[in-house]
């Protein structure tokens, strides 16, 4: 009989096609997709801020980052997974805080992550504001040492805010205490956040690589990672601010003369081919700021894309 109707379309469960995968013991896979949609609250007001709809945004969005995953894609020199049948690609789904255990998601988002590594798969995190961070990047203490790679408009090295020591402000002072992480190297400062001169002395004591997005234009990308050591395990971790609002418009600061798309591309590529990217987190857009082409998750989209394909590409999930 003819075929008269087709399913009506009620959006992506997943990102880019993947498989949707919410047990996580004993999980096998080589790109997992999680979402962490909240942190870890400065006020009562900011318990749902607008970055707790971002990892279903970018999900709805799927049709739009990729039209169909067998077709060819430049970026990155073929389609979403290169043609290969044996790569699984999941969507583990969010973590959601539990209200009778206030705080209990930051735990229950490690744990994840570290399902996801013991199960092969390289963890790429939708947040959510720039607190996730904190909880995701412990995960990889057996994974280490890792450079974290920090593309950001703002510092991130506050101790607390309101006594709060794991929420937006502080992931990059939380990462600088763990011992697994044993470089930081953070792209595309500007404007004004909320570092005080005090949290960048701590920064520069530190010994972390602050490249101003100026410096960044100034000298390119290339010499940029010519500054990373190679043969790193590198997380990246990617404020949706960090880069010009030209294409990233839907974030609570945003500051012109951020990180373009190409500069973007380039990063991950480099670092791809450099040593190994472990992981990958993008945060801090909101949705309801984001025009009508839905520019802010798109662009998200299409660097997951870049990762995915060049990690392939570069023999990764090789068996």
């Amino acid at each position: 009989m003819e075929k008269l109707t087709v399913a009506p379309r009620t959006g992506h469960a997943t990102l880019l096609y993947s498989e949707l995968v919410t047990d996580l013991e004993n999980l096998q896979a080589d790109i997992a997709v999680l979402g962490m949609p909240f942190g870890s609250a400065y006020g009562a007001r900011s318990f749902t801020n607008d970055q707790t709809n971002a990892p279903q945004a970018i999900r709805d969005v799927t049709d739009r980052i990729v039209r169909a995953p067998d077709h060819y894609d430049f970026d990155i020199d073929g389609p979403l997974l290169q043609g290969r049948k044996d790569i699984r690609f999941v969507d583990c789904g969010d973590v959601i805080p539990d209200l009778a255990k206030p705080g209990d998601h930051y735990r229950r988002v490690e744990l994840a992550v570290r399902q996801i590594l013991k199960g092969g798969g390289l963890p790429i995190v939708l947040g959510g504001d720039h607190g996730i961070t904190t909880p995701v990047l412990r995960a990889f203490s057996e994974t280490g040492p890792i450079t974290l790679v920090h593309v950001d408009a703002h510092l991130d090295w506050r101790d607390d805010v309101n006594g709060v020591t794991e929420g937006l402000s502080s992931p990059i002072r939380r990462a600088s205490e763990m011992k697994h992480v044993v470089r930081i190297v953070q792209i595309g400062l500007r404007a004004q956040g909320s570092a005080r001169p005090e949290d960048l002395e701590v920064a520069r004591r530190y010994g972390a690589d602050i490249i101003t997005a100026y410096e960044l234009h100034d000298v390119g990308m290339d010499a940029v990672l010519a500054r990373i050591p190679d043969g790193g395990n590198y997380y990246l971790s990617i404020d949706a601010d960090g880069m010009d609002p030209t294409i990233m418009p839907a974030v609570d600061g945003p500051a012109p003369g951020g990180m373009s798309f190409v500069q973007a591309r380039k990063l991950i590529h480099g670092l791809v081919k450099k040593g190994r990217v472990v992981g990958m987190d993008i945060v801090e857009i909101q949705p309801s700021k984001d025009n009508a082409s839905k520019l802010t998750c798109v662009t998200a989209g299409r660097l997951i894309v870049n990762l995915i394909g060049s990690t392939i590409k570069a023999g990764y999930f090789d068996k």
